[in-house]
This record gives structure tokens, sequence and C-alpha cells, in this order.
């Protein structure tokens, strides 16, 4: 009984992602079309078509699947320690010193190099 409403709900979900992309060929079309039209209509007209794809997107199973994602992911965000001002200026000072430091070892070792092959090439 339960694989009888998947395969339902599944040829359904195909329908409303066939809605979505004719949603989002009709934006892409319709900005083409009417690209002598002000810039505000078609960007106004592009925003409404995306919320409404958005909207059909969000009703299949993988479109639930996405919000319900969206949502823990905020969660887990709030859950982070932010570093401070003074550790997030020391941690990128320490990168940064790193990082040339790096940068002149290689310059000196290509410019070695250099100098090695030009002197047996003459």
């Amino acid at each position: 009984m339960e694989s009888k409403a998947d395969s339902s709900t599944g040829r359904f979900d195909a329908m409303k992602w066939l809605v979505v992309f004719v949603l989002i060929a009709v934006g892409v079309v319709g900005n083409q079309y009417f690209n002598a039209e002000s810039l505000l209509y078609r960007v106004l007209a592009l925003v409404v078509l995306a919320m409404v794809a958005a909207f059909v997107a969000l009703q299949t199973d993988r479109g639930r699947r996405f919000a319900t994602l969206l949502k823990e992911a905020r969660v887990e965000i709030r859950k982070v320690v932010w570093p401070t001002r003074p550790e997030l200026i020391q941690t990128t000072a320490i990168v940064v010193v790193f990082v040339l430091v790096v940068a002149l070892l290689l310059w000196g070792m290509d410019s070695f190099i250099s100098f090695l092959v030009s002197g047996f090439i003459g």
C-alpha cells in the first residue's frame, strides 16, 4: 500500500518539476522577448515567476527535504561559536604572514633554479 502511494507521489513530483522547468523557461524566453520593455518590469516578472517556481518546487518531496535541510542548517549555524574581533585579526595576521613567507621562499627557489638553468643553457 505504501509503495503505491510513493509511486503516485513520484509521478506528481515529476509533473511538478516539469511545471518548475516550464516556469523557468518562460522567464528566460519572456526576458529575451520583452527586452525592449523597462528593466524594472522584467525583473519584477522574473521575481514573481521565481517565487511561483520555488513554491511549486517546495511542494515536491525533494523540495520539502531541501527546506528541512535549510532549517537544520540554520539551527546548526546558531550553535557555532564565532571568534571575537581580536581573535579574528590575530588569526588573519598569522595567515597573511605565513602566505608571504611561503611566497618569498617559492620566489627564492624559483630565482635560484632559473639562475642554474640559465647558467647551463648559456
